[in-house]
This record gives structure tokens, C-alpha cells and sequence, in this order.
């Protein structure tokens, strides 16, 4: 296994794009001791939306979906396989499954008109870097997986819940979309890589949670969907709840049925996720005075949850979420008089999760730094550069940096302000503007022929 492994078939180029903000999908991991009882895998993973799931081995079954002879309709999605009996306890190392599960989110898509036929897999997992049950050997990951035959040449684009992907085909037949992406396998036994991960917050049902006894123990468990059905989920870090595969001749094709597993801690209690994305304030002179706002941009568990953040002027401001993706936004129209300002941010996740604890955190309020252009000329050394800040009353100074280095202090008479220096002969690449009011923007620099 390799941290990130992408296979494709010969005739497939894979260009993959962002087309969102990057976002961190997972917000903690269990740090140990690591015991038997979890195979030597972290117990606990939690998500941006405050959701802690369990490493899943429990035995419950569904209570909706009967299963087969010899075959249990497992919550965990449990499975014989060899060296693991279901039939037999949970044991690490004698009886453990070679792959288990915080989460799996699954789907598929068959359209015979088309000749689609998708599957598409999310998962983080744990698993054994040499695929067998050995104590040291132990890694997690987060997956995507997409796979897809396709009738015809051309461009596909794959949406889904934690990205889009854009596929050029450049012949036709059979399984030539063959896309996983692994982020998080490295040194075994540590779990942290796969915070970084395209996988979270967790998908989950529009129906759970749900609860079903454990045979073993007798305790009710919760769980976030049933994989044992196809259901509408949420959790979508950008609200796409979906999969959508459009390509070539007009295919357009959807679904919004996932297989959903994971298993809720009870036991563990982790404040509410909380970080700040953006602080920052904007005043200029206008007609009956200065006119100024606070915009606070917070990462929290989405409604019924709650969240605000209490100005410069010790006003507490409550915040809105507008598509259940957690990205909350709240503004103020005090004006910021006293400089530095810290502010302080709130999320509640109790609503949704009652063993959960509020969060308060603290930012500095800042100004909006925003470089208009930056370009190198070879042909006389002259770095040029133009920048403004959001703070037109106060003035605050704007200072360029290339490579940790001061290269000088942008001037002007009105709100954008400009440098031309010397550098020569290799030009940055990339230039910082920093502000001595705490704002500051990072731009590439555009080299001229």
C-alpha cells in the first residue's frame, strides 16, 4: 500500500480538479493506548459535525433488512472471510477481520439505455499494510473509490458527496474508469494521516440513527444508517448528496441511495468541532462617518446546532448556516476602534449530540489584505506589486515579503498601494503581503515574457 494510490487503466487520463475550498474532512483521532479489544486500530474517529463512530465489529443486525441463510444482516457490514469466522467471537490476532470500518458510504449507478454502470465507494479503514492480521502492521485510510464502464469516448465528470472528478476516455469498453485514491497509509500503527483525508464529515442517513442490540453484550448501540438498505443521506461537505455521472451524448445520470455504516460512540465525549475560517473587518469614511463591519466565518456542526461569536464591541452576534454544511457566517457593524481585538466564537453541538460538550474559541480580528497584482519583469529585475487593505480610515502599513525576507513597504495616496523593486536574477515565485493591522495574502507571482 502507498499513502495515495491512484490506479487507472492505459486509456484513461485522469485530471482531477477542485473545484471546492479544501476543507479539513476529519477533526480528531483516538491518540490511545491502542488495546486488543480494537485489533490495535485507533477506537474512534470523529468528523467536522462533532459525529464519533466506532471502529465497527459489533454483531447487532438489522431489524429492517433480513439476512440470508448463513448470512446476517450485519451493521457493521461484517463478512466471513478467511481467518475471520463471523460465527465465532472477536478476537485479535485469531479471529479479526483483514479489513474493518469507522465508515463506509456506498453507491451505484446501472443504466442498461447508457451502458453506465458505476460503483463508487467512501470508506475509512483499517487494515494490515502486508493484507494480513499481524500486531505492528496495522494502518488506516481514507478511500475513494470510483469504477465505471462507460459506452463511449469522452469526457465524464463524477460528482459525489466529497468532490468531482473529471475522467478523459480516450477508448471506450469495459471498466476504463478505475479511479482509488487511498490518503492517510503511513507508518503503522499511527491513525492521524487519514485526518487529511477527502473522506468526512460522515455520510449518514435521513432516517437514522439507529438502534439495535449487540448479542454479545445485551447494550442497545446507535448507528448512523443501515447498509444493509439504500437511503438519502446528509453530510455532504458541499451539499451534494448525490451521485451524478454526466459524459458524452447528453448521459446524465443520478442517484441519491447510499449504503451508510457506522457505529456511534456513546462513550466517548469530545468538545464541539469548531475553527475559524476568517475574522475580519472592513471601515472606510462615508457620509454621516466611518462605516465598518466584522465578518466571522466559523467550520461547526450545522442546525440544530448553534453558533455565534461576540464582537469588538462585546455584542454577541448568532450566526447562520444556510445548507447543512456547516459553514457558518455571522457580521457586525461595530467598528473595531481598538487595535489588536481578539474574539471569542461558540458551538453548541448538544442539540444534535447530546454527549457532546460546547466549544468556546478565540481569533484575532483582522483586516482583509488583498494583492491586486504581482509581476516580474527579466527583462530589467523590477518586481512590481500592488495591494490594498479593507482598512481604508486607519491606513495600517502593507510590507511585502519573498522568502521570509522584508523586500519593502507598499505606498500611495488612496487605498491600493504599490511597489517596484529590484530583484534580480531569479524572481520569487511567490509573494506575501502582511499588514500591521494582522491581515495578510499570499500571490503567486506572474513572470512576463
Amino acid at each position: 500500500m502507498q499513502n495515495t494510490r491512484i490506479n487507472t487503466a492505459t486509456s484513461l487520463l485522469l485530471v482531477m480538479i477542485a473545484s471546492q475550498p479544501a476543507l479539513a474532512a476529519l477533526n480528531a483521532v483516538d491518540s490511545g493506548p491502542y488495546t486488543q479489544e480494537n485489533g490495535g486500530f485507533a477506537a474512534w474517529y470523529q468528523d467536522t459535525h462533532g459525529r464519533v463512530l466506532e471502529l465497527c465489529l459489533s454483531k447487532a443486525t438489522s431489524s429492517r433488512t433480513p439476512g440470508a441463510a448463513g448470512a446476517p444482516a450485519y451493521m457493521c457490514g461484517l463478512a466471513s472471510e478467511p481467518g475471520f469466522d463471523t460465527t465465532q467471537a472477536v478476537n485479535f490476532p485469531t479471529n479479526f477481520p483483514g479489513e474493518a470500518f469507522w465508515f463506509t458510504g456506498d453507491a451505484s449507478i446501472v443504466d442498461a439505455a447508457t451502458g453506465i454502470d458505476l460503483t463508487y465507494v467512501s470508506a475509512l479503514e483499517a487494515a494490515f499494510a502486508a493484507e494480513e492480521v499481524v500486531e505492528g502492521d496495522q494502518v488506516s485510510f481514507a478511500r475513494i473509490r470510483i469504477r465505471v464502464d462507460v459506452p463511449q469516448e469522452g469526457t465524464y465528470i463524477v460528482t459525489h458527496p466529497y468532490g468531482v472528478e473529471i475522467f478523459e476516455v480516450d477508448a471506450a469498453g469495459g471498466r476504463v474508469i478505475n479511479m482509488t485514491r487511498d490518503i492517510g497509509i503511513g507508518v503503522p500503527q499511527t491513525y492521524d494521516g487519514a485526518l487529511t483525508g477527502d473522506v468526512g464529515p460522515f455520510l449518514r442517513s435521513v432516517n437514522g440513527p439507529y438502534t439495535e442490540p449487540n448479542p454479545d453484550t445485551f447494550e442497545d448501540e446507535t448507528f448512523i444508517g443501515d447498509p444493509n438498505l439504500l437511503e438519502e443521506v446528509t453530510g455532504s461537505p458541499f451539499g451534494t448528496n448525490f451521485i451524478r455521472i454526466q459524459g458524452p451524448g447528453g448521459i446524465d445520470l443520478r442517484t441519491d441511495l447510499f449504503a451508510v455504516m457506522g457505529k456511534l460512540s456513546t462513550d466517548v465525549i469530545l468538545p464541539t468541532p469548531a475553527r475559524v475560517e476568517r475574522a475580519t473587518y472592513s471601515r472606510k469614511n462615508g457620509v454621516s462617518g466611518v462605516e465598518a463591519q466584522q465578518d466571522v466565518f466559523l467550520q461547526a456542526p450545522p442546525p440544530p446546532n448553534t453558533a455565534s461569536f461576540t464582537d469588538s464591541s462585546n455584542v454577541s452576534v448568532e450566526m447562520t448556516e444556510a445548507n447543512t454544511t456547516g459553514n457558518w457566517y455571522g457580521q457586525s457593524s461595530s467598528n473595531p476602534t481598538a487595535l489588536p481585538v481578539t474574539l471569542n466564537l461558540s458551538a453548541d453541538n448538544q442539540l444534535a449530540i447530546p454527549n457532546s460538550t460546547a466549544t468556546t474559541v478565540t481569533t484575532p480580528l483582522v483586516d482583509l489584505v488583498q494583492i491586486h497584482s504581482a509581476t516580474y519583469n527579466p527583462a530589467n529585475g523590477q518586481l512590481t506589486i500592488s495591494a490594498s487593505s479593507s482598512d481604508e480610515t486607519a491606513s495600517p502599513t502593507l510590507t511585502v515579503f519573498s522568502n521570509g525576507n522584508d523586500i519593502g513597504t507598499l505606498a500611495g495616496a488612496g487605498p491600493i498601494k504599490t511597489l517596484t523593486t529590484n530583484i534580480s536574477p531569479i524572481p520569487p515565485s511567490e509573494i506575501r503581503v502582511e499588514s500591521t493591522n494582522g491581515g495578510s495574502d499570499l500571490e503567486e507571482v506572474i513572470i512576463q515574457p
